[in-house]
């Protein structure tokens, strides 16, 4: 394990490691530190909480001169709220070198603010959304990046989610010809790939793989949904629980907002969390869920990463992610800090796989419905049901197949007649199934009939 002396660096950015009370570099610093310090380009995939944000920002510090007088770097995030996470953390870099200009620029501040603290002079490092930064420099023209060598994309999955993706190739290509790009990101898409190819130059990637952990206090239920879909499997289980606040987590934006809109038709009011919200819907989700306004919130993976809900007693996974490890981080919402927690996973015969992956990982499930207003435990999944004739060829298996320590005399005639006495028994719960239906539809037509008499 390497140590932060290991790196060479200025006495400012070892200030700037010990004002955030690092002892060590996390596997992904110790990995990126070094490449970005030698101007490499870089690919950093790694969950959230790893440590990568200070392993771009220690190169940072390290290489922004503070002495000249323009933007040197440029920090993207695909949301506000990310990016504000971002521009806390840099802002120690400035308490350790009060010179260096760092500036936030996202959706939903003042346009005349913005414009003024420009005037006054250009930012050492810019962070903020993609299009806020483009529409300061392309349209308005007060933000002058053209001067910066790097280019730092945060989250370019989530990015590529949300649609910025366009808005950072509207103005990457007018940084610097020698820009040095860092892209951070949990996974990498394929669409993600024609863009890194397009502005990285021999990219080293560095790929941190996160130990699947697995809470022991979260229960994980199985809930069939049968042929119904996942609004209505939700609406008819929640008299069976109550939640303090419930995450309900979809695959697809276009899934989010479809459960949300069938939730709320049925007088539930949800917050949602999806890549198709507007700026002004997705600032308002943000408002409820600091406030804690609605209990059930629905959102897709992308949308709630580094978003902290407070209080999530119940989880449930609508499917499962295509990236199993997703389900762990969802259930992962609950049960936090001693608690317990319970995740409900809806599933259809598709998602057979991913449960047998699931459960050879080590997750325990229960396997329940909610009929007739109680929690009906069902068989384990995955051991099939004998049905009623399964039962008779089993039966009759056995008597095939009976040992005898001494064969007597007609033991085939007897054979048969045990054979022949279990069909009999068949035939007769036929004809009694049969007869009790015929009662029953004879009786609705009474009903039917005394109905249209009166």
């Amino acid at each position: 394990m390497k140590k932060f002396e290991d790196f060479n660096l200025k006495d400012k950015t070892m200030q700037f490691i010990a004002a955030n009370k690092f002892t060590e570099p996390t596997p992904i610093q110790e990995q990126v530190v070094p490449a970005a310090l030698r101007g490499k380009d870089v690919i950093g995939l790694s969950s959230t909480g790893s440590g990568k944000t200070h392993a771009y920002l220690i190169p940072l510090m390290e290489k922004i001169d503070p002495s000249l007088p323009f933007t040197q770097a440029v920090i993207t995030a695909p949301t506000r709220e990310l990016a504000v996470q971002i521009f806390e953390k840099a802002k120690v870099m400035a308490e350790i070198d009060p010179e260096l200009r760092i500036r936030l620029f996202i959706g939903g501040q003042d346009r005349a603010k913005d414009s003024e603290q420009l005037a006054k002079g250009q930012p050492h490092i810019v962070i903020g959304t993609p299009g806020r930064i483009r529409d300061l420099f392309l349209n308005t023209g007060v933000l002058r990046i053209d001067t910066a060598g790097i280019l730092i994309v945060d989250e370019a999955d989530m990015t590529l989610e949300y649609g910025f993706l366009d808005d950072i190739d509207a103005f990457a290509g007018r940084l610097k010809e020698d820009l040095q790009m860092m892209a951070f990101s949990a996974t990498m898409p394929d669409q993600l790939r024609p863009f890194i190819r397009k502005y990285m130059h021999s990219p080293v990637t560095f790929q941190i793989g996160e130990k699947v952990r697995f809470n022991p206090d979260i229960r994980h239920i199985l809930v069939p949904c049968y042929h119904h879909d996942y609004a209505d499997v939700i609406l008819n289980m929640m008299p069976g629980f109550q939640p303090y606040v419930c995450l309900i987590f979809a695959n697809t934006r276009a899934e989010a907002s479809e459960i949300a809109e069938s939730l709320r038709k049925k007088g539930i009011t949800v917050t949602e969390l999806h890549g198709d919200l507007t700026s002004r819907q997705r600032k308002q989700s943000m408002k409820d869920l600091a406030s804690g306004k609605n209990t059930y919130v629905v959102a897709t993976d992308l949308a709630a990463r580094g978003i902290d809900i407070d209080m999530v007693t119940h989880v449930i996974s609508c499917g499962f992610p295509e990236n199993l490890e997703y389900y762990v981080h969802r259930a992962g919402r609950t049960g936090r800090a001693g608690a317990s927690g319970t995740c409900y996973a809806l599933y259809r015969e598709s998602d057979d796989a991913a449960i047998r992956s699931l459960k050879r990982y080590g997750i325990a499930f229960d396997h329940m419905r909610w009929h007739k207003n109680t929690w009906q435990t069902l068989h384990p999944y995955g051991q099939k049901r004998l049905k009623k004739d399964d039962e008779i060829e089993k039966e009759i298996s056995r008597i095939m197949t009976k040992k005898n320590t001494k064969v007597k005399p007609g033991y085939k005639k007897k054979r048969a007649r045990e054979i022949e006495r279990i069909h009999r028994k068949k035939k007769r719960e036929f004809i009694r199934t049969k007869i009790r239906e015929e009662k029953k539809a004879m009786y609705k037509e009474r009903q039917i009939r005394s109905g249209d008499d009166e």
